[in-house]
């Protein structure tokens, strides 16, 4: 059906002028037929909504026809199968085999298709393969649940990577208040006879009895006796053996490299694939898996022909994916990172370390991730250094205990990225050898005493050891390589480092601001276009620290050096009084420029969640509520007062173009760069939202419908809501230049402050001739370093370099006249960013 025709006529307009609305004519819905006998669309753009009980299929589908008109071929869900009751996210899976209750249940999520078939969308879902919840009571989990009560013969005992051989055949369960014989003098575990079978519950707990086991009323006894053990929390690293998703101890590793666990936890995801109610998969997490790349290919062979898969894929800035993972690509983290880096500015990078100097911060970002991993490990990750200690010391008898732990450890902090793909069975590549000598090679650096156990170790990293111990030595390296890095990096450094925390996202390296260029989004652009055309790009996500807009503000400010540091002047001289460590109050500062005017309640709540993650002074497991709360209380008053405030509320008057040009210059890179651009839930307008749970408050969708119907509007919540959907129905209206098949090139200019490329492909037969040289060409122009450009006088007489012609711009409306070269100060006049389509 043509997309066109299933468009609300209201949303036709939007902002100071109209948006043009394919001029180059409506395309028609292909695609697999769904159900129902509907058109499912090819993935051309997506839409992240994050469902829960609050917001459900139902609340999904009163907004399809705004999603139809802002432009986007696909809603992307967040979990929809049965998760633990009242989860917020969806990633605490309890039950494969049905649609999640809270959010409607399976004929809330067929009405939900069938009324976004109806408009010529689609759905994409997201997977989580790697675990399932520990939920509470226990009997939601049904494999969990015959797990505990018949232990390693349960019939789904495969279905979970446990080390029985640690735990003495017995599961260990860290979920008790305080010490087990504190518990049971309180008489807090009871024994319920009550129902169909016995149980032993502890609060919002419930767990099952063995069978033959139930023949006493001595609580004490009955725990004996059981297949699993029940400890206190703060005793986890002694006793637990269950892999975890990095250190959640309620979300248990499931085994899906066994073939009857991937097809009894994908059955109903595939079924409604073939069905064509799901057109795509979201995978989470894949690093986690024992095989990410058999995982990939049964995915693959297993769902409906041509059905794109990505997957949460964390890559360090000069690492690819592997070639050999089935699936389009990534989530896009490193498609933000290139953009972010094609817009900042360079220059001011001394005055951005001097003034995190100032505070005391280390200067050293490599240093202090180091001693941000040495902590994690310590503290969060010991039941994984132990599991890898016991499968070494199996493997190297003659090696000592204590050497093998010590080389574990080094080379858990020596790993720079999060896996390294060896196999069983399969010959490292060089490149996979290359990474796992570098990472053998720094730790015998910092431990030059553990030389030999160091040396014991390489093979089993690299699989070249065919014995049992060693190879799961080898696979639970790798799957432990990711749970550090995002632990010590994501959820700790990027909390503590705070040189400029526009840059500190998830798969970037705030160290390499220096480094930044235009021609880093160009080389990746190329190699996508030629391997990964498919690939998600994206600059939010419901696990980005902080919005998109929140960044594009410190950006632009980042770029004012004279700003920055008056800001962060002022703002020692109020920490020092108010006895806050100079550190954190730059974290907090940068904060407040980031995110606006916040609530007393969002302040509070992010302080809390950054003070705890970057485990300085207070953490979750020991906090210090009198530090938080002088945190606090410093950053609600510089906020609503005094130099600090009027320092921020400066930087932002002055910089009000450059945070303008940023905003909507990122948002345009993104939608129109190679790959399928992803907008997360509200970010079509300024969003100035923090990380999660932040994030994923309710979204005003009824303003954003309103707005598009606007023709007049102003402000910058309209203008990038004309970028969104200008590029949107670009992509829709034209979608080979946006394809694989269509050319990437860099633009040429006289300003180092422009930054665009061209999109172009050849005729199809089907659209004839487009354009005077027979080419559907589209260009995207955007404004780098555009404090600096302002302060500099402006664009003067740069030029940019285009085809003689007329050229549409589809952001302003207006029509450009090329003979070759054309004026930036004119072209660029009334918006900081265009996309032209070439039309003669």
């Amino acid at each position: 059906m043509s997309f066109r025709g299933a468009q609300n006529d209201n949303y036709s307009h939007l902002g100071t002028k109209p948006v043009p609305r394919g001029a180059g004519g409506a395309t028609a819905a292909a695609g697999r037929t769904g159900m129902m006998g509907t058109m499912a669309r090819d993935v051309t753009s997506t839409y992240r909504l994050q469902l829960h009980a609050g917001f459900t299929f139902a609340d999904a589908a009163t907004q399809l026809d705004y999603l139809a008109a802002l432009g986007v071929s696909h809603l992307y869900l967040s979990p929809i199968l049965q998760a633990a009751p009242g989860s917020m996210h969806g990633y605490d899976v309890v039950d494969h085999s049905r649609i999640s209750d809270e959010l409607g249940g399976r004929a809330a999520f067929e009405q939900l298709v069938t009324a976004a078939h109806s408009r010529g969308l689609g759905l994409v879902v997201d997977v989580v393969p790697n675990h399932m919840a520990i939920p509470a009571p226990e009997s939601m989990n049904r494999q969990l649940w015959e797990l505990l009560r018949d232990g390693r013969d349960a019939g789904t005992a495969g279905w979970f990577d446990i080390d029985w051989k640690a735990g003495g055949g017995r599961v260990g369960l860290p979920f008790l208040g305080k010490p087990l014989a504190e518990v049971l003098a309180d008489g807090e575990i009871t024994l319920d006879r009550t129902g169909d079978e016995p149980v032993l519950r502890y609060f919002d707990h419930e767990w099952p009895l063995s069978v033959g086991t139930d023949s006493t009323d001595d609580v004490a006894e009955l725990l004996e006796r059981q297949h699993y053990r029940l400890v206190h929390w703060r005793a986890k690293d002694a006793v637990l053996n269950y892999r975890r998703f990095f250190e959640v101890d309620t979300l248990i590793a499931i085994r899906v490299e066994e073939p009857e666990v991937f097809d009894a936890s994908h059955a109903l995801l595939l079924e409604l694939n073939h069905d064509g109610l799901i057109d795509g998969f979201r995978i989470d997490h894949p690093d986690g898996l024992a095989d990410p790349i058999g995982y990939l290919a049964r995915l693959r062979d297993k769902a409906s022909r041509g059905t794109p898969v990505w997957v949460e894929k964390i890559l360090e800035p000069d690492e690819s994916l592997p070639r050999s993972w089935k699936c389009a690509g990534t989530i896009g983290y490193d498609a933000l990172r290139v953009i972010q880096s094609a817009l900042a500015d360079p220059e001011p990078v001394a005055a951005l370390s001097a003034a995190w100097t100032a505070t005391g911060g280390d200067p050293d970002y490599a240093h202090a991730v180091e001693v941000a991993k040495r902590q994690v490990i310590a503290e969060s990750l010991q039941p994984e250094v132990e599991r890898l200690t016991r499968r070494s010391q199996e493997a190297l008898p003659e090696q000592s205990v204590e050497d093998l732990r010590g080389a574990v450890i080094e080379l858990l902090v020596a790993s720079d990225v999060y896996r390294v793909y060896v196999r069983p069975g399969h010959k490292p590549t060089t490149q996979q050898r290359e990474q796992l000598q570098a990472a053998h090679d720094r730790a015998l650096e910092a431990r030059p005493d553990l030389q030999e156990a160091l040396a014991a170790l390489l093979p089993l990293a690299l699989l070249t050891d065919g014995r049992p111990a060693a190879i799961d030595f080898g696979v639970r390296l790798q799957q432990t390589w990711g749970p550090v890095m995002a632990k010590s990096i994501e959820d700790t450094t990027f909390y503590r480092w705070g040189e400029f925390i526009a840059m500190n996202e998830v798969g970037s390296d705030p160290s390499r601001v220096a480094g930044s260029a235009a021609t880093e989004l160009h080389d990746w652009a190329k190699a996508h276009r030629a391997s990964r055309a498919g690939t998600m790009t994206t600059l939010s996500t419901h696990d980005t620290k902080r919005s998109e807009d929140v960044r594009a503000r410190l950006l632009a400010v980042g770029g004012d050096p004279v700003a920055w540091q008056d800001i962060s002047r002022v703002t020692r001289t109020a920490a020092k009084k108010a006895r806050v460590d100079g550190r954190t109050a730059h974290f907090v500062w940068q904060t407040l420029l980031g995110a606006g005017d916040l609530s007393e309640e969002r302040l509070t709540a992010y302080l809390q969640k950054a003070l705890r993650e970057a485990s300085l002074k207070t953490t979750w497991l020991s906090v210090d509520e009198a530090y938080e709360q002088r945190v606090i209380d410093f950053a609600l008053a510089v906020s609503a007062d005094g130099p600090v405030r009027k320092a921020l509320a400066s930087a932002i008057s002055a910089n009000d173009k450059a945070i303008r040009a940023i905003t909507l210059g990122a948002k345009l890179l993104q939608l129109t760069m190679p790959g399928i651009p992803d907008t997360y839930q509200g970010t079509e307008l300024v969003d100035l939202s923090l990380v999660d749970p932040d994030n994923r408050r309710p979204v005003d969708f009824e303003r954003r419908a309103e707005l598009l119907t606007v023709e007049d509007g102003t402000g910058l919540d309209a203008e990038k809501l004309q970028v969104v959907t200008a590029a949107l129905h670009a992509r829709r209206d034209h979608p080979r230049p946006f394809s694989a098949e269509s050319s990437y090139q860099p633009v040429a200019s006289t300003s180092e402050h422009l930054v665009g490329f061209s999109r172009s492909v050849a005729p199809s037969r089907l659209t004839g001739a487009i354009g005077r040289n027979g080419r559907e060409t589209f260009v995207t122009l955007a404004t780098r370093a555009p404090s600096r450009l302002l302060r500099s006088g402006g664009w003067s007489d740069a030029t940019v370099t285009l085809p003689a012609g007329e050229w549409l711009d589809h952001v302003s409306g207006d029509t450009v006249t090329s003979e070759g070269h054309v004026n930036l100060a004119e072209l660029l006049a009334g918006w900081p960013v265009a996309l032209l389509e070439k039309r003669s």
